[in-house]
């Protein structure tokens, strides 16, 4: 359905001048073809058409503009006609003549005639119909009835055709086909194209604009609504512009880069852990990734173990394979020889999320450490680390490493990426997995013959299994045994953290076999894609959907040579199987008890699903024709050669399926009837007995002709043969449809972002309304995809990723259109560049949405086949063909003619093989439902008749076999290859032999070849006659076929070597056009040469295509012979095209050539250099002897050369240095070519522009001056401070001040150091008393270390703020955008802002006290980079040229650039038109025989004392096997060899070395500096770990003074003495001397003035006594701070600094292994000698001692239960120790058997330990273990740790709680017992911290904890003790013994007597035991025994009493 608009005529315009109309409906516009010099009528006579996806509404309004068009202006409005549908829509035909309205709504008297046709919908059944039939309905068979409106034809001149054949159709048709909506000039096809030239036959000032024929064509096309004055020159001039709609774009890039092993380093610090659970632990962390692990050194008894290990893992695999490693970190509690230990927890992440943080690290941060194996549990502690994942090439920018002092805030840096949740909860991932089918055979069919003729059965030969790995685990289902279409119906569970750490699900297919199993085909589930983590997101979720696999060809081998492919490396070249799958994501409530807590992988079985889940099964239709197929490599061309089409297994006829393939249900069936559709076609005329077509999947074997000796074609010329294939797959085209719309959004975006750059990059004016136009299509096409995919009827067959894609994607792009809109109104020129970095986030954003997960039709496969064997294929997505009858939604090569190279399959195609053509094909190919076939022949090329098989002769619906074209056009191509640029070096002596080699059609011509140069000027045109193409005229005009340019090396022996390709496009005149501008002569452009993927040059060419009419080629423009006699029959590029030329004189500074490596084994002696440009060259004087002066004697010479007017086409300009031997040989020794001489060039300075601009900061001096005098203050505190004064808004008030006006620059003290200094008075503010007693280090205690650290914490403040800087600039960017579209998003943001300000206030306010009262101590300047970097090379007028000899190395392992290096050449040249101006050569001083380099120093010899500090290093490669290095400098200079050897620093990869050494050498032949730093070992010899290598000649000779920089302040003694043998005065004066400048002139009052400057400053010094003196060298200090300022000679001198310098391994380039802080200083040796070296050597760390008390104990819990009495008691003891358990631990005697958990000890501790004040950390030295040789130096956070324990005679002692106090910040102690609580240990935020080196003495209470059962912290004891430190000198003053020992001895502690053991002093213990507590139960037991035994006597006594009281005795 369709809106059609026919402008006919406007009428009733004043004046003459230019038209151009526009028509714009539902916000997609087209413009007309602009009418030139039209008076009162123009004649338009155009036709629009908008594809129309719903209804139109009869309200909606169609508006037309007319406008008088401007080349250089914007348009002028004329007048406006708007039209509301409504009769339109009902009648669907209307003819309207109305008049125009003005801006201002009335009527003018032009008038517009139009007409209007709309087709509307017939009934809503699909909203996708257009409604142009070509049959009746009726004609629709009651089977398709439901679907009568799926056909249609998308050419609207059908309907009017004369002649009925498709095919055929007449001009209205094909001219609207190319103005269908949206096509604009941006479809350029920007082939090789690097960038167009300006126009050279105009003058260079005028600016560029398009004439208008030109624009005749381009601009009627223009669509998306730009106005003219955004389209791009760019691209309308472009040659190569795709116009029409027949042709695609080919890929330019060649090789597959995926697969190709890569160099990987990951490198990771494990620092310390914190909170780890468990009692008394001794934690180890392993630390694995992939498959390696590593461990640290084990920490004993602590729950916070510091380690500060460095682990570096070297791995060289494809980049797929190293981002899908898993780095695993675990903490091991105990584990020894012996025991593997338990573990604690462990924390998981992939390496590809490490490699997508910025800089591809994560530094300084917490991992969280889970239990995989408990999920009920919490987190179990934190881990800190640094990780990073370095590839080839990649710089890792590590923040600085300083002292690490700011409080670890453990939440606010957790190691996690962004946008993932702090808490990570467990999660079950289902995999379920349903069936598969169409596998290839996996085993040999021997035995499966033998057992076929045995038994009768014929069986699958296939065994498969599905595997599922993600996060380090695998899963498995069952095997299926021998079955090509296995169903399993089975769920692999995973749990894991969500949202995971590993990016990406692996799941293979795998045959499984008794020796081993291969995999079948692997699929790879990236989770970003199928889930959302924005608040509307949602969790993964995928299918049920079918994944096609592809891999390797399904032929059977044994051994596979692309095994690889199945394993998902690299590109598969064949389709495999597919399998049917779905993935849901369940968040786990870990809090439920019946949850399984494992983690291991589950398998169990599932539901089966319903067979149309994933869709209805419909039959679709593939057409492909062969239009052309040449450049086939001669290798394969004697054999007849045929092409295959496959989609899936359909079509693949040798190796296809061993069974039939899908089964297809019949429609009417219930499915039980089954058909096979076998594809062995018994002959091509037979249909299969429906009486439908059998498909035809592959052309006839034809026998090749030989075009040139590299390639043959096949005879493809008249008739072209045709394939079709019909196959049944599930109908999921709305997938394909949306990721197409998406597609070609980006596809438009990002041709229109390279226009952009082009005009950036060129420089043609207004990039930033192109950028405009690019944003404006953007928004529309973001606005037409939420139309089109909200129109998405709900199918049945939708799964809920399919639903939640579409709404995300809806989301993102209507967001992204309004963006867009925002962005446009911002895009201004200054701002061009941030926004163009936005736009390209758009479209990173599209393509990423694009990428569509659940796939469905599978990749189409071309293979060419010679002799039944598979050569080289192509593969094509089957969404880039996929057909639609919504233009947008049709895939982008659908019913087009496609170029395509053919490649070797897998690994056969790296490198160099990959790199020559296969073959290149021009192939056209149509992919739909078979039921919407009939256009399928719509975009051939016209004039064509159709060959079909005798059974199809007279179905018109039938596919043919072949076409025969009936129309063929002549035309003759002329190239003009003009020149090359920046080519491969394919020869060893590192240039080439190039010739090009072009390609058109069947033909091909070579260029003469050009010796010893890569840098060709051919300057020659080639002429191809009689080139024949089929088709119509008008097509070719506007779509010529493609030219493909191959640049080969010429060998005199051998094939040439391939150098790199490119493709073009003609421009074609037709015969019945004119030869004349714009578009003829066409110009030069550049094209961009490619090697693989790699770029190799440019190509300076044009190429034209001319009709041969009638008159045969005498119509044609003449062609001028040969016009140089000596070139022969060679034709030059003619006039009109070759480039403008002018007279140019080239100077060139020759100043000698360094490190020249042999030649052939022969050293170099006699060295000299030729330079050549454009023909012309020079030659330096010869060096006589290289050894003994390697400088030229002659420094400047010169040429003159003609070179063009543009300076984008300037040639190259070559270096090249040869020897001279004996008998007048010359040996090249090394190249370089400067491919750009636009830095070279000099512009004479304009005259106006002589004022110096001021800027307002100096302004505002100025005007200080003019109102008076300087405010007086008091010396010393003027402080010199330019930067941050003047806001940046101010910058743009420029001052113009004549030049011989007078400025006061007058430098104030900042506020902030007012500030400062008030608060200082105040005492810190904030801080509170305590803070005051901080002494201010006395001067003496300064040292250099005190002025390194304080300048690393001003870095590390500066980058914060930078970054805090870039993110607010950011915020409020992303403000800006949001407010664009949102009005109620505005107020809120701006409500939450203050709230957020007031966040940061507090976060910063507690870090100001410590700043503000630090004494200022000077700072130097540290540069985390080489100081190179920063200052431009030093090449400010030396350049050096590095000199290449050799071949390139093919493969991206071998040969660098470095190791191409042979030395280099030191020069520079100046390039400038002739004459110069007179002023220039009449300036004072002018010598003319240095012409432009005046003022040049001398080259002679010179002796320097070059004096190099080493700092130190850090993170150093680890060099031994215990993952550590031993290392020691090595400095090489010249004949100098210095090895540090006997001062190496063991077992450390952070040493610090702190050493200068002094070395003199004499440039020139002494200059360049390696600083190496080698790993020390005892037995064989010492392993380089890294090397730097400085030019000190270039730094000794700049003008930014880097001999000895700048120190901030001046001062004659202390830590900060001036180093230079020269005083700032004399360097100032030497430098105003050089300069050229005035002055200086030192006034009173403390000024001076240095040409139109006057700076004040102090006058005053202190020397050592105290004594003040006048002196002027703070005021030269401050003009030389600020020399960059003077005008003219001014630029920034080299302040006092340490650099960072990455250290190199040759042996793995490209890798940093650890970097180097240095500075080097060099003094002239004709000069004073300059003082001693700094003494910058490593602080001693102070010997102190710590007295630690330990008083009493309380509240301690009660563990032993007594023997007795079964009462609870503890043996208390208190352990403490400060470095480490083993070294040092103490333990107090045994309070014994207390029951109340309270002890009395009064005993002490003596810990003596070394410390770094600035670094806060314990030195300790100790043998790492038996069998090392030397002690090794560990530093360790002072951190004083005391446990209490319960002592056991017989078992081990039980361990009850502890307390670790940081001897820098702990918590004060509790005044008492009850006050002290838990909130000391959990909540140390919010209380007042104290450092034991301030207060020297404290005590208190603190209480001792322990974790429970859950893991929660619980007290179990509390401590009394006192701790005091002292230095060692006041610990030997005042002794004091261990324990309570003498001198100074504790009295002995007051313990009850109970405390005693039983069995030490028994009666005691009886006593207390059994007195004290039973006592009464004594007594009464005592009673009760007497009356016992009284009893006992009485009854004992009784019968004697009784019988002798009887008895009477």
């Amino acid at each position: 359905m369709a809106l059609q608009l026919q402008l006919r005529t406007v009428s009733g315009l004043r004046g003459r001048a230019d038209r151009i109309a526009k028509a714009a409906f539902r916000g997609l516009s087209f413009y007309t073809r602009v009418l030139e010099n039209c008076e009162d009528e123009a004649r338009f006579d155009e036709t629009f058409r908008w594809p129309v996806a719903s209804n139109i509404d009869g309200n909606e309004i169609l508006e037309i503009q007319v406008f008088n068009y401007s080349k250089v202006f914007t348009n002028r409005l004329i007048g406006t006609f708007r039209m509301v549908l409504q009769k339109v829509v009902e009648e669907g035909h209307v003819e309207v003549m109305d008049t125009l309205i003005d801006d201002n709504n009335s009527a003018i008297q032009t008038s517009i005639s139009i007409e209007i046709r709309y087709q509307a919908l017939d009934g809503t059944v699909g909203t996708w119909n257009d409604k142009e039939f070509l049959e009746t309905p009726s004609v629709h068979s009651e089977g398709d009835g439901r679907y009568p409106l799926e056909t249609d034809s998308l050419l609207s001149g059908h309907r009017q055709s004369t002649d009925g054949s498709v095919g055929k159709s007449n001009q209205q048709s094909t001219e609207r086909s190319f103005r269908r909506a949206g096509k604009g000039v941006f479809s350029a096809m920007k082939l090789g194209k690097a960038r167009p030239t300006k126009d050279d036959h105009r003058k260079q000032d005028e600016p560029a604009v398009l004439e208008a024929e030109d624009l005749d064509r381009k601009v009627m096309r223009l669509g998306g609504g730009l106005d003219p004055d955004t389209i791009s020159l760019a691209s309308v001039t472009a040659v190569t512009t795709n116009v029409s709609n027949k042709r695609s774009k080919p890929d330019i890039k060649m090789e597959p880069s995926a697969g190709r092993p890569m160099d990987y380093q990951i490198s990771i610090t494990v620092i310390e852990a914190r909170q780890l659970v468990g009692l008394n632990m001794d934690p180890v962390v392993c630390v694995e990734v992939g498959e390696e692990k590593k461990y640290t050194s084990m920490k004993e008894s602590t729950n916070c173990p510091y380690y500060n290990e460095y682990f570096v893992f070297d791995f060289h695999v494809p980049p797929d394979v190293m981002f899908d490693k898993i780095i695993k970190l675990s903490v091991i509690h105990s584990k020894n020889l012996l025991r593997s230990g338990t573990l604690v927890g462990s924390f998981k992440m992939d390496v590809g999320t490490v490699y997508t943080q910025p800089e591809h690290q994560f530094y300084h941060k917490w991992a969280i450490l889970s239990d995989p194996e408990d999920l009920t549990a919490g987190l179990k502690g934190y881990l800190k680390c640094d990780i990073a994942v370095v590839g080839k090439g990649d710089n890792i920018k590590t923040p600085h490493k300083a002292n690490e002092t700011e409080e670890d805030d453990i939440e606010g840096n957790l190691l996690l990426p962004d946008g993932v949740p702090p808490e990570r909860q467990w999660a079950r991932f289902y995999i379920k997995i349903y069936r598969a089918e169409g596998l290839p055979r996996m085993n040999t069919s021997i035995m499966a013959n033998v057992k076929k003729a045995l038994i009768g059965e014929n069986k699958d030969l296939v065994d498969p299994y599905v595997q599922v790995a993600f996060a380090g685990q695998k899963g498995k289902t069952s095997v299926q045994k021998s079955s090509y279409e296995p169903v399993w119906n089975e769920q692999i569970i995973f749990t894991e953290m969500f949202p995971p750490l590993c990016k990406r699900i692996k799941i293979q297919i795998r045959d499984s076999d008794k020796v081993n199993d291969v995999a079948i085909g692997t699929h790879f589930i990236d989770l970003r894609k199928i889930s959302n983590e924005g608040d509307k997101g949602y969790l993964p979720t995928f299918g049920p959907a079918w994944v096609n696999m592809y891999g390797s060809t399904r032929n059977y081998t044994l051994m596979d040579e692309h095994q690889e492919l199945n394993e998902g490396l690299g590109e598969g070249v064949s389709f495999r199987a597919r399998l049917l799958m779905s993935l849901a994501v369940e968040i786990l409530d870990t809090s439920n008890p019946e949850i399984n807590s494992s983690t291991e992988v589950q398998v169990e079985q599932t539901t089966p699903v319903a067979d149309n889940c994933t869709g209805k099964m419909e039959e679709f239709f593939l057409f492909g024709a062969f239009l052309e197929a040449t450049m086939i490599d001669r290798k394969i061309g004697d054999k007849p050669i045929n092409f295959e089409v496959t989609i899936g297994n359909y079509g693949n006829q040798i190796d296809g399926m061993t069974k039939p393939v899908l089964r297809r249900k019949k429609e009417g069936g219930d499915g039980d009837e089954e058909e096979s559709e076998l594809l062995h076609n018994s002959s091509e005329d037979e249909a299969d007995e429906d009486g439908e077509m059998v498909s035809v999947s592959s052309s006839q074997p034809m026998k090749p002709l030989v075009t040139d000796r590299n390639y043959f074609h096949l005879p493809y010329f008249e008739k072209k043969p045709c394939i079709y294939i019909k196959s049944w797959w599930q109908d999921q085209r709305r997938r394909l449809y949306n990721a197409n719309i998406m597609d070609k959004i980006a596809d438009k975006l990002e041709e229109g972002l390279n226009d952009v750059q082009e005009m950036i990059k060129t420089e043609k004016p207004h990039p930033e309304r192109r950028l405009r136009g690019v944003l404006e299509e953007l928004s529309s096409g973001c606005l037409r995809f939420v139309t089109l995919a909200d129109k998405d009827q709900h199918h049945s067959s939708r799964t809920r990723l399919d639903r939640e894609r579409l709404k995300s994607c809806m989301r993102e792009l209507e967001n992204m259109g309004q963006q867009a809109t925002t962005l446009r109104s911002q895009v201004k020129k200054n701002t061009m560049k941030d926004k163009l970095k936005q736009v390209q986030n758009f479209l990173q954003k599209l393509r990423f949405l694009a990428d569509e997960p659940q796939h469905t039709i599978p990749d189409i496969f071309v293979w060419m086949m010679s002799n039944n064997k598979r050569i080289a294929y192509a593969r094509v997505p089957s969404k880039d063909i996929l057909y639609s009858i919504v233009d947008e939604e049709m895939g982008k090569d659908c019913a087009k003619v496609k170029t395509v190279f053919l490649k070797l399959p897998g690994k056969r195609g790296f490198g160099p093989a990959g790199w020559t053509v296969q073959a290149k094909m021009e192939i056209y190919l149509w992919l739909g439902l078979n039921k919407q076939r009939k256009d399928f022949l719509s975009g051939l090329p016209c004039g064509f008749e159709e060959k079909k098989t005798t059974r199809g002769q007279n179905l018109p619906s039938f596919p043919p076999i072949s076409l025969l074209y009936t129309k063929k056009q002549v035309f003759q191509l002329r190239a003009h290859m003009y020149q090359a640029r920046s080519l491969f070096a394919a020869d060893s002596s590192g240039l080439s032999d190039p010739f090009a080699r072009v390609f058109f059609t069947s033909q091909s011509q070579c260029t003469e070849v050009l010796n010893e140069t890569l840098c060709p000027t051919w300057d020659q045109l080639l002429v191809f006659d009689n080139v024949e193409l089929y088709g119509e005229a008008h097509e070719m005009r506007d779509d010529p076929p493609i030219i493909v340019i191959e640049i080969y090396d010429q060998d005199t022996v051998g094939k040439a070597d391939f150098m790199g390709r490119t493709f073009a496009k003609p421009v074609v005149k037709m015969s019945d056009e004119q030869y004349c501008p714009p578009r003829f002569p066409p110009q030069l452009e550049y094209y961009q040469i490619y090697r693989g993927n790699s770029t190799a040059g440019d190509l300076l060419a044009a190429f034209e295509l001319l009709q041969i009419g009638s008159g045969g080629k005498s119509d044609l423009p003449p062609i001028d012979g040969p016009t140089d006699i000596d070139r022969g029959p060679i034709l030059p590029v003619p006039l009109g095209i070759r480039p403008v030329l002018s007279k140019y004189r080239v100077e060139i500074l020759f100043w000698g050539l360094r490190d020249l490596k042999r030649v052939n084994l022969a050293q170099v002696d006699r060295p000299r250099v030729d330079i050549e440009c454009a023909g012309k060259g020079v030659q330096s004087a010869l060096i006589q002897n290289y050894k003994k002066n390697p400088n030229f004697s002659t420094l400047v010479k010169w040429f003159e050369v003609d070179l063009p007017e543009n300076e984008l086409l300037h040639p190259p300009l070559n270096i090249r240095v040869v020897d001279c031997r004996a008998f007048g040989r010359y040996t090249l020794v090394g190249s370089h070519t400067v491919s750009s001489l636009r830095k070279f060039i000099y512009r004479p300075p304009d005259k106006k522009a002589q004022h110096w601009n001021m800027t307002a900061k100096q302004l505002k001096g100025y005007l200080a001056m003019a109102n008076g005098a300087p405010r007086s203050r008091p010396t010393g505190e003027i402080i010199v401070n330019m930067e941050p004064e003047v806001p940046i808004k101010k910058m743009e008030t420029m001052v113009k001040l004549e030049a011989n006006s007078d400025a006061v620059v007058k430098v104030d003290v900042s506020e902030e150091e007012k500030e400062k200094k008030k608060k200082k008075k105040k005492g810190g503010g904030g801080g509170g008393g305590e803070e005051i007693e901080e002494e201010e280090p006395d001067e003496s205690m300064l040292d250099w270390w005190s002025k390194y650290f304080a300048s690393i914490e001003t870095m590390k403040e500066q980058l914060r703020q930078q970054e805090a800087a870039a993110a607010e600039a950011e915020e409020k960017e992303e403000m800006e955008i949001a407010d664009g579209f949102k009005g109620q998003a505005k107020n809120k943001e701006k409500s939450k802002t203050p709230k957020d300000d007031k966040k940061k206030k507090q976060q910063s306010a507690p870090e100001l006290p410590e700043k503000k009262n630090k004494q200022k101590i000077d700072e130097l300047k540290v540069f985390n980079k080489e100081l190179e970097t920063e200052f431009d090379n030093f090449e400010d007028w030396l350049h050096t040229f590095n000199l290449l000899r050799g071949k390139i190395g093919d493969n991206d392992d071998n040969a660098t650039e470095e190791e191409r290096i042979v030395g280099r050449f030191k020069g520079s040249m100046c390039v400038y038109k002739v004459p110069l101006p007179d002023d220039i050569t009449k300036e004072a001083g002018y010598d003319p025989t240095f012409g432009m380099f005046q003022g040049i120093p001398s080259n002679d010899p010179i002796n320097v004392l070059v004096r190099v500090y080493i700092v130190r290093a850090t993170d150093l490669h680890p060099a031994d096997i215990n993952g550590k290095a031993d290392p020691y400098i090595a400095i090489k200079l010249g004949k100098t060899d210095i090895k540090d050897k006997e001062n190496y620093i063991s077992k450390q990869l952070n040493p610090v070395f702190g050493k200068s050494f002094d070395i003199e050498a004499t440039f020139p032949m002494e200059s360049m500096l390696t600083v190496a730093v080698y790993d020390w070992d005892l037995v064989g010899t010492d392993d380089l770990i890294g090397e730097t290598k400085i030019d000190l000649e270039n730094r000794y000779y700049s003008k930014h003074r880097a001999t000895c920089g700048v120190s901030q302040t001046y001062s004659i003694h202390g830590y900060n003495i001036w180093r230079d043998p020269m005083k700032p005065s004399q360097i100032l004066s030497k430098l105003c001397k050089e300069g050229k400048v005035d002055g200086p002139h030192f006034g009173p009052g403390g000024r001076v003035k240095v040409a139109n400057r006057v700076y004040t400053g102090p006058t005053e010094i202190e020397d050592e006594n105290g004594q003040k003196k006048q002196t002027d060298e703070h005021l030269a200090l401050t003009v030389l701070r600020h020399w960059e300022d003077v005008p003219r000679a001014g630029c920034k001198l080299v302040p006092e600094h340490v650099e960072t310098r990455p250290l190199l391994n040759p042996d793995k380039p490209g890798i940093e292994q650890g970097r180097l802080e240095m500075w080097v200083d060099m003094f002239p040796m004709d000069m004073p000698a300059p003082g001693p070296a700094i003494d910058i050597s490593p602080r001693k760390p102070k010997k102190y001692e710590l007295r630690v008390i330990v008083w009493n104990t309380d509240e301690v819990i009660l563990e032993d239960d007594d023997y007795f009495t079964g009462e609870k008691s503890s043996d208390i003891f208190v352990r403490g120790w400060l470095k480490g358990q083993q070294e040092d631990k103490q333990d107090t005697d045994v309070h014994y058997h207390s029951l109340t958990g309270e002890g009395n000890f009064n005993w002490r501790y003596i810990f003596p330990f070394d410390y770094l004040m600035a670094e806060e950390k314990i030195v300790i030295s100790k043998k790492e273990s038996m069998f090392s040789w030397d002690e090794t130096e560990y530093k360790i956070p002072a951190r004083l740790t005391l446990q209490v324990w319960d002592a056991d005679h017989f078992s081990a002692d039980d361990f009850l709680g502890a307390i670790e106090l940081d001897l820098n910040r702990f918590p004060r102690g509790a005044k008492t017992s009850k006050q002290c609580s838990l909130e000391m240990v959990t909540n140390e935020a919010e209380l007042p911290m104290v450092s034991i080196f301030k207060q020297k003495r404290v005590k208190g209470w603190w209480p001792f904890v322990a974790r429970d059962e859950n893991d929660e912290l619980e007290i179990t004891g509390k401590v009394e003790a006192e701790l005091h430190l002292l230095t060692a000198e006041e610990a030997e003053k005042s002794p004091a013994g261990l324990a309570r020992n003498e001198p100074d001895p504790l009295e002995k502690p007051n313990r009850p007597d109970t405390s005693f053991i039983w069995f030490l002093n028994p009666l005691k213990s009886i006593k207390y035991l059994i007195c004290t507590r039973y006592k009464w139960l004594i007594i009464k037991i005592v009673l009760a025994l007497l009356l016992l035994i009284m009893v006992a006597l009485f009854l004992y006594s009784m019968p004697g009493y009784m019988v002798k009281k009887l008895l009477g005795a």
